[in-house]
């Protein structure tokens, strides 16, 4: 049906080419001649001169002792020597001078500013910084952002900022971490051996671990508000010790009364709760009188502030509400009067004896890391007390400020050495080891309008301090040696005040 068949081939010629080719043309330039000049310069005169020093004569210093001596120096040295012997050997004997350290490099008490850090952001909603904190290393410094005053806290979001002091081209109004946090941020605290861990504590209840390392999601672990999390805002936080040397635990202290001590859990993405404390009114020690202790009208006593002991693991330390201020212990087995339904581990009454209350709230506690025995603490009375845990009664109580003391720390290097940030606006550093009880520094910036908030020592860098304010500025400030410096009888002075009788 069908069959090959070969056709012969047609070609066709392309009129458009030939077109072109006779419409095509050709140019050329030239760009204007290119001028060039040689010139040469030559000094007027030149000029040579020397100096050379005069030639210096040597001056023979050896004495001679075949020269008589001066007339009558021999009489008079022969007169006194018995009477400066005595005086020397009296001096010999005396301690008058015995604690006194010379210090050649700086004779003053003064401070000054390093750096004005800032979040604008953070200081256009008007956000106060609530915490510091420095790494473990010493060269960071993290602040909370949230609020001490009234105000809608359960829906205002806020952060957490850092800054490394060591980068080089700091900017001071530019964190080098942002964290967004859903809630007001109430606490804070640097892990102790982890530079990139910080623990924090929300208005809203929850407990979180940020690892600033994960840039993009800093959230390591949190607790979520599931049924063993804070009902009310959590106070403090503070990285716990626990058995295995090397681990750490999240301890949280929260308004409710509830003490909880948190886990990261093996996924590292929860916290679980490990164990709980509860402070109920009618398991207060009988070691103070309860009508001293204004509290709230729920069996509760409210926390407000936690320390940790860093001689004994097993105490810790809590203030109140009502100003109380209770020695706890972890290993305690009694049962909390407060009702555990929902909680995953039932509560334990942690209280085991009670100082002498503040009159209003207690703001802070801080343990001695020098002697194992002494505390100070400090509240809205605007006092500062020193405590011995052997002792109902302060052994010592200092006026701080008329307003509010919202903390309170120790030196890390000098043992009789704290300071107190207050309502005011200043910064009281006080030497127990002088006569006066008076301030042995202050620094005073911004007035009562930006009451200093919080701050903290950097143990890795004795003479840093960080100061946080309500106008939302952290100022890193450098103290003078004689606050940094310890003196060679410090201790035994810090041990006379400890083994003192509280009057």
């Amino acid at each position: 049906m069908f069959s090959d068949e070969t056709l012969e081939s047609l070609t066709v010629e392309s009129q458009w080419k030939k077109s072109q080719l006779g419409t095509s043309h050709s140019k050329s330039c030239q760009s204007n001649p290119v001028h060039s000049a040689d010139a040469s310069v030559q000094t007027a005169f030149t000029s040579d001169s020397d100096a050379q020093t005069e030639e210096q004569t040597e001056q023979n210093l050896e004495l001679n002792w075949d020269q008589p001596a001066p007339p009558g120096l021999v009489d008079f040295l022969q007169k006194v020597e018995d009477k400066i012997i005595r005086e020397l050997v009296k001096n010999a004997k005396s301690h008058a001078f015995d604690g006194f350290h010379a210090n050649w490099e700086d004779h003053s008490t003064g401070v000054s500013r390093l750096h004005a850090l800032q979040y604008p952001s953070a200081q256009e909603r008007g956000l106060h910084v609530t915490s510091v904190s420095w790494s473990c290393t010493g060269s960071g410094v993290v602040c909370a952002y949230g609020r001490t005053d009234d105000g809608d806290w359960s829906t205002e979001r806020s952060c957490v900022c850092l800054w490394n002091l060591d980068q080089r081209g700091l900017q001071s109004n530019h964190p080098d971490l942002i964290v967004d946090v859903p809630s007001a941020v109430t606490a804070l605290c640097c892990h102790p051996t982890h530079p990139a861990l910080i623990a924090g504590g929300l208005y809203n209840g929850e407990v979180v671990v940020w690892n600033t390392s994960q840039t993009q999601d800093p959230v390591w672990a949190q607790t979520g508000m599931s049924s063993d999390s804070h009902r009310e805002p959590v106070y403090q936080v503070s990285w716990a010790p626990l058995q295995k040397k090397g681990d750490f635990g999240v301890l949280s202290a929260c308004s409710g009364g509830r003490v909880l001590l948190w886990l990261v859990d093996s996924y590292r993405t929860r916290l679980v709760l490990s164990d709980g404390y509860a402070l109920a009114k009618q398991q207060i020690p009988h070691s103070v009188s309860m009508s001293k202790t204004p509290g709230r009208g729920s069996n509760t006593v409210g926390v407000t502030s936690l320390a940790l002991s860093p001689w004994d693991s097993d105490t810790f330390l809590v203030g109140s509400e009502g100003g109380l201020q209770l020695k706890c212990s972890f290993s305690s087995r009694m049962p909390a009067a407060v009702p555990s339904e929902g909680l995953s581990v039932a509560l334990k009454a942690p209280a085991v004896f009670a100082f002498r209350p503040h009159s209003g709230p207690v703001y802070s506690l801080h343990c001695s890391p020098f002697h194992r025995n002494l505390f100070v603490s400090a509240g809205t009375d605007g006092l500062a007390h020193v405590h011995s845990l052997l002792q109902a009664d302060p052994l010592l109580s200092l006026r701080v400020s008329d307003s509010y003391v919202f903390q309170v720390q120790w030196s890390p290097s000098r043992p009789l050495v704290f300071a107190a940030a207050s309502g005011q606006g200043d910064v009281q550093i006080f030497d127990l080891g002088r006569r006066s009880l008076r301030p042995a520094a202050t620094i005073q910036e911004g007035g009562a309008d930006h009451a200093a908030t919080c701050l903290a020592f950097n143990r890795h860098r004795p003479r840093v301090l960080a100061v946080g304010r309500t106008n939302g500025t952290v100022s890193v400030w450098q103290l003078s040696a004689d606050l940094v410096e310890q003196n060679p009888r410090e201790c035994s002075q810090l041990e006379q005040i400890a083994n003192q009788v509280a009057e």
